[in-house]
């Protein structure tokens, strides 16, 4: 059985944030990855690596290069387990929108 990395570990990183919004945008070598920071290109392929092993990012060769996009797939485990919280928080924020209402009008 293959072990997968945990995908919110593989998140917390602030650098793999970045390189998954890098990539978010367009496909990208490693190298015009590593161009974004002032790391060397073996310290970002390692975080590179561990995106893809969590089945964030996916690879695709093209001629010589290999290229590195966002799997959409593998974003949906996190939005699953933020959706619940994001529901939470707009049903809260509206409670409060109701009582601020509420109080701006009893005050005129």
């Amino acid at each position: 059985m293959k072990l997968r990395r945990d995908v919110f570990q593989a998140i917390a990183d602030p650098t793999r944030r970045t390189i998954i919004a890098l990539v978010a945008a367009s496909a990208m070598t490693p190298s015009a990855i590593a161009e974004n920071f002032d790391y060397s290109r073996q310290t970002i392929s390692k975080h590179i690596q561990i995106l893809t092993e969590c089945e964030l990012l996916e690879q695709e060769q093209k001629g010589r290069e290999i290229y590195y996009q966002l799997n959409p797939k593998g974003m949906k485990q996190i939005a699953d387990f933020i959706e619940p919280f994001r529901k939470m928080w707009d049903d809260r924020f509206n409670k409060l929108e109701d009582v601020m209402k509420k109080n701006q009008s009893n005050s005129k």
